[in-house]
C-alpha cells in the first residue's frame, strides 16, 4: 500500500514538529507550575494541562498544519510550483530549532513571554 505524499508530509514532518511543540509547551506548564505550593496540586495541575495539550495538538494543531501545508501546496502549484509548501516547512522546522536551541541555551524562561515569567 502507497502512502501519498500528503501523508507522508504529515505523519512523518508536521505531527513530529507538532509533538516536539507539544513538548516544550508541556516544559513552559512545568515552569509555570513551579509557582504552585502544593506538591499534589503542582501534579495534578501539570497532568491535566498535559492532556488537554496532547488533545488540541492532535485534534487541532496538527490537523490546522496540515491544512496550511495543502493550502500553500495548492496555491504555489497554480503559481510557481511547489515552493510555496517546501518554504513553509522549511520555515516550520526552523521555528522548531531555533526554539529547542532557545531553551537548551538558556531554560525554558527564554520562550516564555516576560509577563509569565516566575
Amino acid at each position: 500500500m502507497a502512502l501519498s505524499r500528503k501523508k507522508v508530509v504529515r505523519n512523518y514532518y508536521i505531527l513530529p514538529c507538532c509533538l516536539l511543540l507539544l513538548n516544550l509547551v508541556n516544559g513552559v506548564v512545568s515552569y509555570k507550575a513551579g509557582i504552585i505550593a502544593s506538591p499534589f496540586l503542582r501534579t495534578l495541575v501539570v497532568m491535566l494541562l498535559v492532556l488537554f495539550g496532547s488533545s488540541v495538538t492532535a485534534f487541532v494543531v496538527a490537523p490546522g498544519i496540515a491544512a496550511l501545508v495543502r493550502w500553500a501546496q495548492q496555491s504555489s502549484r497554480r503559481q510557481a510550483g511547489e515552493l510555496g509548501e517546501g518554504i513553509f516547512i522549511l520555515v516550520l522546522g526552523v521555528l522548531v530549532f531555533w526554539l529547542y536551541y532557545r531553551v537548551s541555551l538558556h531554560g525554558t524562561v527564554a520562550i516564555v513571554p516576560s509577563m509569565w515569567r516566575n
